[in-house]
């Protein structure tokens, strides 16, 4: 869904397993996508690892999607927990906390990312309004950007896509011809 959501908008897609040499892919993006997958991120310290390296070099935008969200605040040295049930299923509230907007969105997690491990120049962007989890984090200072709800599978109905948007504004944006 997250490609075809890429796609539709006119966009070349190259998908790069979790385990390829991800700096050498990253020369030649204009933007970074981290996408879902089950489990606990902190199996996957090979992948933060080298999110961690590129947050350090690359500077075009980065976008997590659920299991991307907590890689991204892993790699950027925050800290992720499991939570008791996880979030399921559709109609799961989150709140913009800079609009104040609230948002109806789709899930499918176990872990979340711990705010108040977030480090410096690392903030809040998504709150869970049932429960007071952490959905999404921003970087104050570079275009790295993620939310822990599937923004593509377009519940309310298609509440959250305009983040697809606003990645690919930022891509061309920063995009050198």
């Amino acid at each position: 869904n997250m490609v075809r959501s890429l796609l539709k908008r006119g966009t070349s897609v190259r998908r790069i397993p979790w385990h390829a040499e991800l700096a050498k892919h990253a020369e030649d993006a204009d933007g970074i996508i981290i996408g879902n997958g089950p489990g606990d991120p902190t199996d996957l310290e090979p992948l933060v690892l080298q999110i961690r390296a590129l947050l350090d070099t690359y500077r075009k935008p980065i976008f997590g999607i659920c299991l991307g969200n907590q890689i991204l605040a892993l790699a950027a040295g925050g800290e992720t927990y499991k939570l008791p049930y996880g979030h399921r299923g559709v109609n799961q509230p989150v709140q913009d906390l800079l609009s104040r907007r609230c948002f109806i969105t789709s899930q499918n997690h176990g872990y979340a990312v711990r705010d108040e491990a977030l480090q410096k120049d690392w903030e809040p962007w998504f709150v869970n309004i049932n429960d007071g989890t952490n959905e999404g984090i921003r970087a104050s200072h570079h275009p790295y950007f993620s939310v822990q709800f599937h923004p593509e599978a377009n519940p309310g109905p298609k509440d959250t896509e305009f983040l697809f948007d606003d990645f690919l504004r930022l891509v061309g944006s920063m995009k050198i011809s």
